[in-house]
């Protein structure tokens, strides 16, 4: 784990140069408010707005390199730039949505190694992330985030999700995640 967080903390010294608001998502910060376990990649979220996903890729691929042919048209149409720092994987969510730019704000630095404090996003983010991605993983992570969280903004929570599921046409997902949270 800690050639993983030397790696986050490359990345967050990169976004701090070129004045990126970001923060990191997915193993980084379930190690944070879950249960550890093995991640093998880096995800962070980066405010790209919509239209500013070229720039954004563009600054990275001139710092990092592809992990994948055509990484920066991939970039372009999916919004997710796979890069490669040190040999482990970065996966860069460009964001757009309020819902995100509000994230970003939310997050707060938690230094897992001494002296390289690391900008996470905050356990209710993690779980509307986790309940969004809905994968069976994601569930499993969503729970041992609320098991382990003695408070959680359920007020700031439930909206999101509900807002972010009928984006998604999956209004289940709301569903799942209260029989979770009052499981």
């Amino acid at each position: 784990m800690i050639e993983l967080f030397e790696v986050a903390a490359a990345v967050q010294a990169f976004c701090g140069r070129e004045g990126l608001d970001f923060c990191f998502i997915g193993g980084l910060a379930l190690q944070r408010y879950g249960e550890a376990r093995v991640t093998r990649d880096v995800d962070l979220s980066v405010l790209a707005g919509f239209g500013g996903e070229e720039r954004i890729a563009n600054l990275f691929l001139r710092e990092f390199s592809p992990r994948i042919p055509d990484a920066l048209e991939f970039a372009v149409t999916n919004r997710v730039l796979l890069v490669e720092v040190a040999g482990v994987g970065v996966d860069v969510s460009l964001t757009a949505l309020p819902y995100e730019e509000e994230m970003v704000a939310r997050a707060t630095e938690f230094a897992f190694i001494p002296g390289q404090p690391l900008r996470i996003c905050t356990p209710e983010d993690l779980i509307i992330l986790k309940s969004f991605a809905a994968r069976p993983q994601d569930w499993i992570d969503v729970g041992n985030v609320i098991a382990r969280q003695v408070t959680l903004d359920w007020d700031y929570i439930v909206p999101r999700i509900t807002g972010l599921a009928e984006l998604k046409e999956e209004p289940e997902l709301v569903t799942r995640l209260l029989a979770l949270r009052h499981g």
